[in-house]
């Protein structure tokens, strides 16, 4: 037992390179994470240090804090949580990978680029509603050819729509007809991961240095 080597930890650092770019939150490498999805820009790199994710090209700060909003505001914006129990679960499916989506935030991410414009992050609070909507639209995600067609139904979200209009169809039968069954599994879903701070929706709010 005394003479067992020990694996060596590896910096994140170590796997900086073209192929893996810096965050434009916090400067650690990104990893790739998803394919190329419909409606996206491109395939999905994720930071494992702040969590923030990337769609397409490397990413730049001063891009991501537009997207962000809520410069000189305090009461910041709601936004998708990519550290959310949906994103895990659904991953290629959640909800937050609406069409023309460009960064996927997190608490930790939104906290280190708004450092940037001397913000800091006061409170980052779980929104309940909006987190069951997108647990719920997550879930049905992975039984319909599109994307985001029940929320969008509702205007409450970005659609990729099916390709093909018999795909269409179906997706509009599979989000009434499984509506309720999803919603019973999303509560519980959405509850644990509000209670851990892992909501599908967070609300934010900001405060000048």
């Amino acid at each position: 037992m005394g003479n067992a080597q020990r694996t060596p930890v590896v910096p994140l650092e170590a796997g900086a390179g073209p192929e893996n770019p810096p965050c434009p939150a916090c400067g650690e490498p990104l990893f790739g994470w998803l394919s190329a999805q419909p409606g996206l820009g491109g395939p999905v790199s994720r930071c494992e240090s702040c969590g923030l994710g990337v769609v397409g090209g490397p990413g730049d700060p001063e891009e991501a804090l537009r997207a962000l909003g809520g410069a000189g505001d305090r009461r910041g914006p709601r936004v998708a949580n990519r550290a959310s129990f949906a994103a895990s679960l659904g991953s290629a499916g959640w909800a937050g990978l609406e069409p023309g989506a460009c960064y996927l935030f997190t608490s930790e991410s939104v906290r280190r680029l708004i450092a940037r414009r001397d913000q800091v992050l006061k409170s980052s609070r779980w929104a309940p509603t909006a987190g069951l909507a997108a647990t719920w639209q997550t879930l049905l995600n992975s039984v319909t050819f599109g994307h985001n067609v029940a929320l969008a139904a509702l205007g409450r979200a970005k659609a990729a729509p099916a390709e093909h209009a018999w795909q269409r169809r179906i997706d509009a039968l599979a989000s009434v007809v499984l509506a309720i069954p999803a919603g019973l599994i999303a509560l519980p879903i959405e509850l644990a991961g509000g209670l851990c701070g892992r909501g599908a929706v967070i609300s934010l709010r900001f405060e000048l240095l």
